[in-house]
């Protein structure tokens, strides 16, 4: 029988020790010091956001690192074009979710947004420095978009639909991200500023924006050059 890799074997065996874990957290720690609670928040959400499910489903699925082809990330747009749109499907939903998942466990916990804002900037770490892949994982979009989408649901919606748009309109998917992701900061300021929400999601917004657009530089350098992956390009292996 072929062993599976060390990779694919520690993260599966995580997966039900954070649900615990998660679970535990928001029976037990609610009213119990601030401390705890943001200790915890931040730890779960960090290793929630280092399950990287791309690798894990084109590990389990196709016996391929999808770290081995195209950009070398492990987050849905690579799936896409390593292992076909039904990964990339589940890779979306499963990405989005581990935002979804931080904000909601953060809120049960702390009762606040700062709690939120907290777990959901950890989230992305995870993802885009997972402690379980060597700290090499994804660029965050979907997972910041998970958060996001809880906390501040009209800038997750600007966001989607910006991202849409350049994304159909220039055939890359990178420079899509990143104008979804200025569209979407740029509402979630104005909006905070104009009282829709609270001022503290601000710092989700300037943080996450300065990630994710570090995690894309090579695409940048790559569109300014000419030579970026369009939309549809099947993924080459990495030389």
């Amino acid at each position: 029988m072929k062993q599976l890799p060390y990779p694919l074997l520690i993260q599966a065996a995580a997966i039900p020790l954070l649900a615990g874990a998660g679970a535990a957290a928001v029976l037990y720690l609610p009213g119990q010091p601030p401390g705890w609670q943001y200790a915890a928040v931040i730890v779960l959400s960090y290793l929630l956001g280092s399950l990287s499910w791309g690798y894990m489903l084109l590990r389990w699925r196709m016996g391929v690192d999808v770290r081995g082809y195209g950009s070398g990330r492990t987050g849905m747009s690579n799936v896409l074009r390593t292992g076909g749109g039904k990964a990339a499907a589940a890779v979306l939903t499963l990405d989005v979710g581990k935002g979804v998942l931080a904000v909601v466990m953060a809120r049960e916990i702390t009762g606040s947004s700062t709690g939120e804002v907290a777990a959901a900037l950890a989230a992305l770490v995870g993802h885009n420095w997972p402690v379980f892949l060597g700290f090499r994982g994804g660029r965050g979009i979907l997972t910041a978009l998970g958060g996001l989408s809880m906390m501040t649901p009209v800038p997750a919606v600007v966001a989607t639909a910006s991202f849409l748009a350049a994304a159909f309109w220039s055939r890359y998917i990178s420079l899509g991200s990143i104008i979804g992701v200025l569209a979407g900061a740029a509402s979630l300021i104005g909006l905070a500023l104009a009282g829709w929400y609270s001022s503290t999601y601000m710092l989700f917004a300037g943080a996450a924006t300065v990630m994710i657009i570090w995690q894309h530089r090579d695409n940048i350098q790559r569109i300014r050059q000419g030579n970026e992956r369009r939309m549809g390009a099947p993924a080459a292996p990495v030389e």
